[in-house]
């Protein structure tokens, strides 16, 4: 007689870790065999390399891919990492392994679950399971449906608040093995080239992740978070927790506990509360996400209301590189170019000039901030850059800012512009008109 495995495929997407992996825990106990793969973001078939990432958004998730492999294989397992399109990977490896099981965590992602939903469609055989593994609060804790989210941050920290955040898994100590005849595939020396200009403020991977998060408790800093979280640079003005919980190297559960646990062992303030308000502020982006699936990426938004801007080239590309009237932007944006990180305060200040004093269409801004920023979270990202569009959740639309108040607040010395050579600019906004026609001065010149 002979013996049926069932095969199991495991698709990481933006949960690249092993602890705290509802998903993977499930998959590693209804499988004998499991095959663990990662397809990268918009790669092409031609250039079998990603289109559009920075080199810092790139080497990151190089480490954390590299990590997340070792610990697999620590574990008898492996990660495969693909160049192709995910929906002809998975097509390829579901005839090659006779895939009866395809697992995945739930994603806020448009366009990963888009690709999911075609991929149940073709194979109606096959189990499909999707586990949520990277939410602060479960779906079932929550007192209202996914279609019934309420649509200010207020509105559902008030109801959000009450509920217990649950303790955090820990990582399996095995895993199935990989199916039968399979050979690990070298997709280090296939990566894309990301040399960098600057020291890299952050390496990626569980590992790192948990280093940091332990490192920043251990400090005390959590103590002052509140009255230093609107710094512009350096590392201990915030809690940098972002380019691994974007990748999913940590999650929001266990921050939580490693708060919980500091507000026990060193003090509990409004400082340390502040610090879950900004983990409910991203999980409410991550559910915002799931409720307006295309909507997120809309010229109108979830509102439906265009706002009056148009597009003018030579103002999105001063934008881009740094070279606008406005010396704190150009700072903000020349840092990101650089390291692949720029402050919360930064990118208000950067958004609110794109969308208010260069009147250009939010969805290139926020476009931009997806290829450049090492912690990219797509609900994050464009729920955020709605918010200050006036095409989001904001109660109130248009946020604006006012760039010389806020740069006399938060860089009054002028170190953080001096730093990243913001003032060294053209005071000249446009040289063409929307129409790319030469603009004239009085004399007809």
């Amino acid at each position: 007689m002979v013996c049926m495995h069932k095969v199991g495929l495991f698709w990481f997407h933006s949960d690249l870790r092993i602890a705290d992996h509802p998903a993977l825990v499930q998959a590693a106990s209804q499988v004998d065999r499991l095959l663990c793969i990662y397809c990268l973001p918009n790669s092409t078939s031609d250039h079998k390399t990603p289109s559009g990432l920075s080199p810092a958004r790139l080497q990151f998730l190089q480490e954390t891919l590299t990590d997340l492999d070792a610990s697999l294989q620590d574990r008898n397992q492996g990660l495969e990492v693909y160049y192709e399109p995910p929906l002809e990977t998975i097509a390829q490896l579901i005839t090659q392994y006779n895939i009866s099981h395809i697992f995945a965590s739930v994603s806020p992602d448009y366009y990963f679950n888009r690709q999911w939903s075609i991929l149940k469609q073709r194979y109606a055989m096959i189990d499909f399971k999707q586990t949520e593994s990277g939410f602060l609060l479960d779906a079932n804790q929550l007192p209202f449906e996914r279609q019934e989210l309420p649509d200010s941050f207020s509105k559902f920290r008030r109801r959000a608040e009450p509920i217990a955040v649950q303790q955090p898994l820990e990582a399996p100590s095995s895993l199935p093995p990989r199916p039968a005849a399979t050979s690990k595939r070298s997709w280090q020396k296939q990566f894309p080239d990301c040399a960098l200009q600057y020291k890299p403020l952050f390496h990626g991977g569980e590992q790192q992740g948990q280093q940091h998060m332990h490192s920043y408790f251990s400090r005390g800093l959590a103590s002052s978070y509140k009255q230093t979280r609107n710094g512009l640079d350096g590392m201990d003005y915030s809690t940098k927790f972002s380019p691994w919980l974007a990748a999913g190297s940590l999650s929001p559960r266990t921050i939580m506990q490693a708060l919980k646990q500091y507000e026990m062992d060193v003090e509990k303030n409004d400082s340390t509360y502040w610090i879950y308000f900004e983990l409910l502020w991203r999980e409410y982006f991550q559910r915002y996400a799931q409720k307006y699936g295309p909507q997120l990426f809309t010229f109108g938004g979830i509102k439906g209301r265009k706002p009056s801007t148009s597009f003018y080239p030579e103002r999105y590309q001063k934008w881009c590189q740094g070279n606008t009237p406005y010396p704190i932007v150009n700072a903000c944006m020349k840092q990101l170019n650089s390291i692949g990180y720029m402050s919360n305060r930064g990118r208000q200040l950067v958004a609110s000039c794109f969308v208010h004093e260069l009147n250009l269409d939010w969805r290139y801004g926020a476009a931009y901030m997806e290829q450049q920023l090492i912690d990219y979270d797509v609900a994050s990202n464009w729920g955020n850059w709605q918010y200050l569009a006036g095409v989001g959740a904001d109660p109130r639309g248009h946020r604006r800012f006012d760039l010389r108040k806020q740069t006399e607040i938060y860089d009054p010395d002028n170190h953080f512009i001096d730093h990243w050579d913001g003032g060294n600019c053209s005071m000249v906004l446009d040289s063409v008109d929307a129409a790319d026609w030469p603009i004239t001065d009085s004399s007809g010149h």
